[in-house]
């Protein structure tokens, strides 16, 4: 029996999408739930999976084309085999791949498979403990700390020609010599997301009146508290004590505190949050998201720590699902992970502020006349300035380092 294969049903958020990968061939065996293709939106990789055993028969929407919401992009006959699918299906067959090699082929999930394509492995030599023996991007990380050998494939260093999955002028011949000196260069498509991201950074610097202020903050309390109950924390709640949560908690009550903060434009209207809904930038191999913690003000720091740690693991799977990556009323960015000292961070709109986090260093600071050397942070405040006067903008940073400075004022409510 033919099933037509549709793209997801986007939200409304979401206009379209682009086929990224098919992971399976006309005329191939699929199992039920094993991947078929992969749909790219400007936020997440949505996977379109088999729906029962059988063959996909037609492939409609080749790899790059545009897909609107539940569009058919392929004809799948459910109940068939390799060798019952129709004549055409089987004409369509590479010719290289002979049908007992497509079968042993492992199933990668994206992150997973691009990761093996950069370093040049090859996958069948990957064990997969995913789901129905699927291989993961930790299986891949794994491999390669066990000392897997990088494949002798022809790569970018053996040809100086763009690879043909990104090239449609005339291939160089995989024989062609690279002589010292040569500049290779390599022309890949931007991937969705990242032009997205591209597009939004532009539109925020472009629509509002964006201004930074900054302050520093002595992480000596919060460093001391975590370190004093971080193994009790852990013992008890089965994740580990981090910065972040702090930072988290301490937004909220300043937010509370600020509520024009928490607020945003709407066209000539001011829109103000009962709720503190905080954005969470988390970098992963397809580029910067921004999964959002809902009803902050409700979460302790052991359900923010749970909840960041499922979200960076998500990211890097690819697993983020766009409810995740939809609203927020306020974002932390924390460039310190990667030894950023100082950074003007950009808004995330329609939101009016965005807090960066940066490394923390120690430095000689003068305290009550005397130097010592204290473990620092520089914050910074980027906001928009049309919503947030400087005082607002000041007021709300000096909250968050006077209650990080003595985390029992979050306690007490002073």
């Amino acid at each position: 029996m033919a099933t037509e294969i549709k793209a997801p049903t986007f939200p409304e958020s979401v206009a379209d999408g682009t086929v990224a990968t098919w992971h399976k061939q006309p005329g191939e065996q699929c199992h039920r739930d094993e991947l078929l293709v992969d749909i790219e939106t400007d936020k997440v990789v949505l996977e379109v999976v088999a729906p029962a055993d059988g063959v996909l028969s037609e492939i409609i929407k080749p790899e790059g084309e545009v897909v609107l919401s539940s569009e058919v992009v392929g004809i799948f006959q459910e109940g068939a085999s390799a060798g019952t699918a129709p004549a055409a299906a089987e004409a369509s067959v590479t010719p290289a791949a002979s049908p007992e090699a497509i079968k042993e082929e492992p199933i990668l999930n994206p992150a997973a498979r691009r990761m093996a394509d950069e370093k040049g492995l090859d996958p069948a030599a990957i064990p997969g403990t995913g789901k129905g023996g699927r291989v993961t991007k930790e299986d891949v990380v794994r491999h390669v700390e066990a000392g897997a050998q990088v494949s002798p494939a022809p790569a970018v260093a053996a040809t100086p020609a763009v690879s043909t999955a990104a090239a449609p002028a005339p291939q160089v011949e995989a024989t062609a010599p690279v002589f010292a000196g040569e500049r290779v260069e390599k022309r890949v498509p931007m991937t969705r997301l990242r032009a997205k991201v591209a597009e939004r950074l532009v539109q925020a610097q472009q629509n509002a009146a964006m201004l930074t202020t900054f302050n520093e903050i002595n992480m000596k309390p919060v460093m001391e508290l975590r370190a004093q109950y971080k193994d009790a924390f852990e013992k008890r709640h089965g994740v580990r004590l981090g910065f972040m949560s702090f930072f988290v908690k301490a937004c909220v009550e300043a937010l509370r505190r600020h509520p024009v903060v928490n607020a945003s434009i709407d066209g000539n209207d001011i829109v103000y949050h009962g709720y503190q809904d905080i954005g969470v930038a988390v970098s992963s191999d397809r580029g910067l998201v921004v999964p959002v913690l809902r009803n902050t003000e409700d979460m302790s720091l052991a359900d923010i720590e749970a909840k960041i740690r499922e979200f960076g693991k998500k990211a890097m799977d690819g697993k983020l699902g766009i409810d995740e990556m939809t609203g927020g009323t306020f974002t932390i960015s924390n460039g310190g992970v990667f030894g950023s000292l100082l950074s003007t961070p950009i808004l995330n709109p329609p939101q009016s502020a965005i807090l960066g986090m940066h490394k923390i260093q120690e430095r000689p600071m003068a305290v009550n006349g005397k130097v010592e050397i204290l473990p620092m942070m520089y914050l910074a405040l980027s906001y928009d300035h049309r919503l947030l006067d400087g005082k607002d903008a000041v007021t709300f940073l000096v909250t968050i380092k006077e209650l990080l400075e003595d985390p029992a004022r979050m306690l007490l409510d002073v």
